[in-house]
């Protein structure tokens, strides 16, 4: 069950620590031992019922409960969760590439704290730090928990507090420690569930352990099979934008596209080749696309439907084995052992890779460049297409992309840990040396290799020269199944292999112990010494490498660094034991750290708690935070974002943008006579990393009240209540970024933004010929709001959990070199480029249980939002806007029209009962999440598949499961 509690540590601990125990969790009596234990945010051991952060756990029966086989899938619930990146997004660079340099992590899930984004929180595992991941495309700052496997667990642990000062770099946004269980005996599970549409998810767990006197050993198998939902299977998801038909697909169709000015007649040319057409194409120069030749005029209604090939879940299959071994050497001596093998295969997948030639796709890739030569074979014009123009096809012949990841984590730790009797309290101390290492290869089928195609296309005579060169019929179309036979797609056609690691070695030591004993107490310490190497690297296909591909382009990635830590902290009892002040105590901790990257610099952090009453508390605290960029961050190589956004400049005089926006995009070099269109609904943006980029800094605040009354326990039909409101806020500054692209041409065009519009470069025809979004320290964000909640339990049986979060504010400001902010965004209940910030979000878990059977019941609410909604066709008959897709449009400006998305609540039921079995127990287990099949309000800002993948469930009902398990008695 979620509880709060405030230990985050290498050991276990009881559950309820920062909380007087229920019937359940009976308080110690005052003479028996307590094992004191390293909890989260702070490195002191302490008696865990006297911790002082509030922290959110989740155990196996929240695991249970959920029906959910995946921990990131698990924490993206928590209402405090932003977000994250998971499995139901399937961009597997078919969009590009993020700036930072991390790839597009594709099959990867990931947590996110506040919507501060998965890099700005630190995964530890067993309270150590956890190599990040990668998926073949980049070298990511993010930990992928998909690296572990779900069935190590014993809880997981979230502080909800920035905690550099204590654990280092990352600890922003919050951290989040994976407590692996020991086993003793043996346990098995098998979960087997499914959506109405697909995605069935098998697991299997085995876990064997045996205690002797001094030694514990366990052994844990994994293995998760989750399979496919297909976009074409729902209506939600099966078009480019809900409701639109074809109309907001891409310009690269199969039958294909021509553009151009024939240099015999000066027309100007805009087809498309007609269905049916076989062989050759006619063309005729004095009326083309009319009624004596093989085309027609190109329109909205030509466009291809590019979403039919989507996913709504990715396929994942990953295997896990876990052990780990303890061993107590003398009652002062403990030695341990934790080591890890994971495996995943995963595939993404996207419509066939579309090619052409010509400049007007304004890629700045070597297909731009391609001329189609007047004696091709299969040029139907007559003459050399030439630069200027454009000509398109999707070639259906290829096949799907298809976009394969094999990810392969290892991971060892080896520690020591003792007493040493030499202060007024003994002092423990541990050291421990982790290696940990994470290979992704990414194998995408159905690439095209530019430069042969840019051989197949020229002069027939230069490619009869080159070996196995066919000349490519680039303009014929699908009739009889397509007009690019398998030579010619043996020649332009090619697998292409992409490969990234991350690597991870690690020296901890920590001790902590009693100073001294001060009135209210005794006056704790801890203190530690870290050094750490992290290196990264990727490596893509030579042919991508080399500038060849018709795809993305990508350069390698290599680097690495080197930090030495060390920290301090101290905890005081200033006052305990009188009227309104049972206990007030202070603490502070300071981080001084030193990175071969940049210079060395200084952490801290102060805390306050005030218990008032047994049963009321207050807490406080500051941080100072600081995250350090990421090898991907530093060393990421340039490459491609195709971002799926609108140019303000396209069609001026007809979306009504007003007379500002019209005299900028002029005064870029736009034509004054509104003649720029925007070919499609993607325009490349140039990202890559940056070696001089500095940390980004942060200060987090936090005031909380807990109030758990003595009177709940024992009471006749009252066993506990628990009540806990915070408040908190983070700011970051020199946040590491590039600049969001959607806003960077409002920002230059709409507001007139002088930093924002160095970035763009204009060609002749007014479209954008460079946009450079690289990244650097010119941003800052600041958060704050609320999070509460209420456990309450009635006896043995009813139990009821309710927590929430209020997002007061989310505020983005971007600055110039003399650092003055040139553009602010307020984003709280807003959904942009696919991440969500609703306001509300909050869950109610009733749990009933009696004897051997019990049953759940799960609300999860999720707030309204809205979005920016507008798109490439604006001011046209076809924009979303007139289309009447919009509910609250400006016919006036398309482009200022938003779109609400209603709030939605959705209904979990499960069931279980447990059968004594052989010495043990066997649980069978039932459920059902969104019992009421609610689908995700539709978003036409999506990038894909018509709904924010980072908010909500996936479309297409409710999803079922079933779960045995079996754990023996020892």
């Amino acid at each position: 069950m979620l509880v709060w509690v405030a230990m985050v540590g290498a050991e276990p601990a009881p559950r309820a620590a920062n909380e007087p125990a229920s019937s359940a969790q009976p308080i110690p009596a005052g003479d028996a031992p307590i094992e004191e234990v390293v909890v989260t945010g702070s490195r002191i051991r302490r008696d865990p019922l006297t911790v002082r952060d509030s922290v959110l756990s989740l155990d196996e029966e929240d695991k249970s409960r959920s029906g959910l086989s995946s921990i990131g899938d698990l924490l993206a619930r928590l209402p405090v969760s932003g977000s994250p990146l998971s499995t139901r997004f399937n961009s597997s660079g078919n969009f590009g590439f993020p700036a930072d340099g991390g790839g597009v992590a594709a099959g990867a899930s990931q947590v996110d704290l506040r919507h501060l984004g998965s890099k700005r929180v630190l995964v530890l595992v067993d309270g150590l730090r956890w190599v990040n991941g990668s998926s073949g495309s980049g070298v990511s700052g993010a930990t992928d928990l998909n690296t572990i496997p779900a069935s190590v667990v014993e809880r997981i642990e979230v502080l909800r507090d920035g905690a550099s000062a204590i654990y280092g770099s990352d600890a922003i946004a919050g951290v989040v420690n994976i407590i692996t269980r020991k086993a003793d005996g043996t346990t098995a599970k098998v979960h087997i569930g499914g959506h109405e549409n697909g995605g069935e998810t098998r697991d299997l767990e085995l876990a064997f352990g045996r205690v002797w006197d001094a030694t514990s050993a366990s052994a844990h198998f994994a293995y998760t099979d989750q399979a496919r939902v297909d976009a074409a299977d729902h209506d939600q998801t099966r078009w480019p934008k809900p409701g639109t038909g074809v109309t907001h697909g891409s310009t690269f169709t199969p039958q294909g596209r021509v553009i151009f000015v024939d240099p015999n007649t000066g027309r100007f040319v805009n087809c498309a080749l007609n269905d049916g057409v076989a062989g050759l194409p006619t063309y005729d120069p004095s009326d083309p696309c009319g009624a004596n030749d093989d085309y027609h005029p190109w329109s909205n209604a030509d466009r291809f439907n590019y979403a039919a090939y989507n996913l709504v879940l990715t396929p994942s299959r990953r295997t896990g084995v876990f052990a780990r071994v303890d061993h107590e050497a003398s009652e002062t001596l403990r030695l341990n052992l934790r080591a890890l093998f994971n495996r995943r295969e995963s595939t993404n997948q996207a419509a066939p890779e579309p090619v052409w030639a010509g400049t007007l796709a304004e890629s700045g890739s070597l297909m731009d460049r391609i001329v189609i030569d007047a004696d091709n074979p299969y040029n139907p014009f007559g003459f050399d297409t030439g630069p200027g123009g454009f000509l398109t096809r999707r070639p259906l012949e290829s096949g799907p992309r298809i976009f394969e990841q094999e990810v392969a984590t290892r991971y060892a730790a080896v520690g020591v840990e003792g007493i040493w009797a030499g202060f007024p309290r003994a002092l423990a101390w541990d050291a421990r040396v982790i290696w940990s290492r994470n290979v992704a290869e990414q194998t995408k089928h159905g690439a095209h290799n530019a430069r042969r195609m840019l051989e197949a296309l020229g002069p027939p005579a230069d490619c009869a020269r080159i070996a196995g060169c066919t000349p490519l019929n680039l303009l014929g179309g699908q009739a009889g199944g397509g007009t690019i036979t398998d030579a010619m797609l043996d020649w332009i056609g090619f697998v292409q292999r992409d490969r990234s690691s991350q690597t991870l070695k690690s020296f901890v030591a920590n001790v902590t112990g009693e100073l001294a004993a001060l009135p209210a107490g005794g006056l704790d310490f801890a203190a530690g010494f870290e050094r750490r190497r992290q290196d990264g690297r990727f490596d893509p296909d030579p042919v991508v490498a080399a500038g060849d591909t018709a795809g993305l382009p990508a350069q390698p990635t290599s680097g690495g660094y080197t930090v030495t830590e060390f920290y301090a902290e101290l905890e005081a009892p200033l006052v305990s034991g009188l009227p309104g002040a049972e206990l007030i105590d202070v603490a502070a901790a300071i981080r001084r750290f030193d990175y071969s990257t940049f210079d060395s610099d200084t952490t801290a952090k102060t805390g306050l708690r005030w218990r008032l009453t047994a049963d009321l508390q207050l807490r406080a605290s500051w941080a100072q935070g600081f995250r350090a960029p990421n090898i991907g961050e530093l060393f990421g190589g340039l490459t491609r974002l195709d971002a799926a956004i609108s140019d303000p400049c396209a069609n001026f005089l007809a979306t009504n943008v007003g007379r500002n926006v019209i005299d900028n995009c002029v005064a870029h070099g736009v034509p004054a006579d509104g003649s720029y269109t925007q070919l499609g609904g993607q325009i490349s943006v140039l990202t890559g990393g940056n070696e001089r980029l500095e940390p980004e800094t942060s200060a987090s605040e936090s005031l909380a009240v807990a109030w758990s009354p003595q009177w709940a326990r024992g009471h006749p039909w009252i066993d506990e209540l628990r009540v806990e409101l915070m408040h908190y806020r983070h700011e970051v500054d020199d946040a590491i970024t590039g600049y969001d692209a959607q806003s960077v041409l409002d920002g230059c065009y709409r507001d007139g933004v002088a930093v924002l519009c160095e970035l763009i470069e204009r060609n002749e025809r007014g479209g954008i010929a460079r946009f450079r979004n690289t990244l650097f320290n010119v941003g800052s964000i600041e958060t704050r709001g609320w999070d509460f909640g209420v456990v309450f339990a009635a006896g043995s049986r009813w139990r009821l959990h309710w927590q929430g979060t209020h997002l007061a504010e989310f505020t983005e400001r971007l600055q110039d070199a003399a650092g003055r902010v040139v553009e602010s965004r307020s984003l709280e209940g807003r959904t942009e480029s696919d991440r969500g910030k609703p306001q509300w979000k909050a869950s109610l878990a009733i749990e009933y249980g009696v004897e051997r059977w019990g049953a759940a019941w799960t609300i999860r609410y999720t707030d309204s939002m809205t979005e920016r909604c507008s798109d490439f066709l604006d001011g046209s008959p076809d924009s979303l806007t007139n289309l009447g897709l919009r509910s609250m449009p400006n016919h006036e400006d398309n482009t200022a029209s938003r779109n609400h998305l209603a709030s939605t609540t959705l209904h979990d039921v499960q069931a279980r009962y447990t059968f004594a079995v052989g010495g043990g127990d066997l649980t069978l287990t039932a459920g059902v999440n969104n019992l009421l099949d609610r689908d995700p309000p539709i978003s036409m800002s999506a990038s894909l598949n018509g709904y924010d993948a980072s908010v909500y469930d996936i479309p297409g009902g409710r999803f079922a499961y079933f779960r045995l398990g079996y754990s023996s008695h020892r």
